[in-house]
């Protein structure tokens, strides 16, 4: 399948505590509605992955965010003009879940067996391999 020409940059943000993941439930009414990803958005004009996690982890989590790592993987989202680049992201506060149906952490494990949006569950299979599984700290 092609890509379309112009695409939209979004940033999915990969929060980690001990070996768990934090995951959102898409409402329902949204693209992959009822599916789990990793939260995130669309990076507006004139913001970088790290202003753009700031702004979006705040209205969707209720989150502060203190810093991003690396880009860890970046997919295109099928049957979009989406790309999104899952990046590492360090955070303070307790999640809520403000714009997801609901939020849970799971383990890498759990992640393999979860129904995920589509570039999430590429992003599981192929990044985080058996070594990262526990060891690794995005």
């Amino acid at each position: 399948m092609r890509r379309p020409e112009t695409s939209h940059e979004v940033v999915a943000a990969v929060l980690r505590r001990g070996t768990a993941y934090l995951l959102g439930r898409r409402p329902e009414h949204k693209r992959h509605g009822g599916l789990w990803e990793f939260p995130g958005g669309k990076i507006h004009a004139g913001e970088d992955d790290l202003a753009a996690a700031r702004r979006e982890l705040a209205e969707e989590l209720g989150l502060r965010v203190t810093a991003i790592g690396g880009i860890l993987y970046i997919a295109a989202d099928p049957g979009s003009a989406f790309e999104i680049r899952f990046v590492e992201v360090y955070a303070e506060g307790e999640p809520e879940a403000m714009e997801h149906s609901e939020i849970r952490w799971a383990d890498a494990a759990e992640l393999l067996r979860m129904e995920l949006a589509p570039a999430d569950a590429r992003f599981v299979r192929e990044r985080l391999s058996p070594a990262d599984r526990g060891s690794r700290s995005p």
